[in-house]
């Protein structure tokens, strides 16, 4: 064979290469899966992706509540008004691209991966139900690492929140130590500690829920935003080729599965469970820290800097139906006043006919 052939087979060769490379990197990218959903909240599968700025708008329609802007998404098909699941439950899982989860209603890759809060669903839930006990629970690796708002907070006080609380924590009966097939990973390392820890938390989570079920019985809407960062620190430390990586990220896939089955089961088949699988974000997350029993505060009237009030998105609707219904009463007070006004008493009303007739009798 020539030098020429050679060269031109290698750059065919090289050309497949870059091909299949590119569709395996379509294909395993970051994704958006369902892990369980009831059945008046239709996950239409296909292959449609979904933007990360998104998320937000689309926990809130899943839970029944309006947008600001329209979804245009075809992956999620509107159900009925009546209905609403009783929780939505989203997991983010950064250091990942996807997870092997045995089962799962439906799964979207994910495009622009940029960091999201569900605050504005969070600030929802609780200016509709401020008088019910909603529970509003968001686990993030922050300093704090965890923090709740709502009356439903005295339940979950007995999470670990620090990492020192939760090695105590994992030292005690009952923790996922004596259940977990931990393999290559280690009880003493911090990176291995870490991704240990939140799969603590995700256990005692269902086990409060499981203790305190009046809470997934009520009426208000509940919202849980859990962002797990372990697998990312593992990748770190130790590598994607490590079999730390792939241990964990196999203990991980299972771990979700069974507490998405575990949230579904306890809101009696009535809840949305979400997983974000992200590889990296695109702009690093800064957000403000707060207590942990901290109350929203929905205005500020003595603003020292005489600001006004926070915009509300209802305030369009409610405009339309006061205006639209202040016009309707004008013409109606107006077509009765000139109807009134342009009766003839002797042939209009029965009053004056009455009387007139028996005036002719007598």
């Amino acid at each position: 064979m020539s030098l020429t052939s050679w060269r031109r087979m290698e750059g065919v060769f090289s050309a497949v290469f870059v091909l299949c490379f590119l569709a395996s990197a379509g294909v395993h990218g970051d994704s958006l899966t369902v892990l369980q959903a009831p059945e008046f909240v239709s996950f239409q599968k296909g292959d449609w992706p979904v933007s990360g700025e998104k998320i937000p708008d689309l926990v809130a329609l899943t839970m029944g509540f309006s947008v600001q802007e329209d979804l245009s998404w075809p992956g999620l098909r509107a159900g009925p008004l009546f209905q609403r699941p009783r929780a939505n439950v989203l997991v983010v899982v950064r250091g990942v691209d996807s997870l092997a989860f045995p089962q799962s209603v439906a799964s979207y890759p994910l495009e622009n991966p940029v960091p999201f809060t569900l605050d504005s669903v969070a600030e929802m839930v609780h200016s509709l139900f401020a008088e019910d006990t909603p529970v509003v629970l968001q686990l993030a690796p922050s300093e704090e690492r965890l923090y709740m708002l709502g009356k439903a907070n005295a339940v979950f006080e007995d999470l670990p929140v620090t990492l020192q609380q939760i090695r105590a924590r994992l030292s005690q009966d009952g923790s996922v130590l004596a259940s977990l097939p931990l393999n290559s990973l280690s009880r003493n390392a911090e990176a291995d500690l870490l991704f240990l820890s939140e799969v603590q938390v995700l256990h005692d989570i269902t086990a409060l829920l499981q203790r305190h079920r009046h809470l997934a019985k009520d009426h208000s809407p509940d919202l849980y935003s859990l962002e797990l960062s372990g697998l990312e620190e593992l990748s770190r430390v130790y590598g994607q080729d490590s079999p730390q990586y792939r241990d964990a990220t196999a203990i991980l896939a299972s771990v979700l599965q069974k507490f998405g089955e575990d949230v579904y089961g306890l809101y009696g088949n009535s809840a949305v469970v979400e997983v974000v699988t992200v590889k990296t974000f695109e702009a690093p997350l800064t957000r403000k820290s707060r207590s942990i029993l901290e109350t929203k505060q929905i205005s500020n009237p003595g603003s020292p800097y005489n600001l006004a009030y926070k915009y509300n998105f209802h305030y369009a609707v409610v405009f339309n139906i006061v205006l639209w219904l202040m016009i309707a009463l004008a013409l109606a007070v107006i077509v009765i006043a000139y109807n009134l006004w342009n009766m003839d008493p002797g042939y209009d009303s029965i009053i004056y006919r009455m009387t007139n007739q028996k005036i002719r009798m007598d």
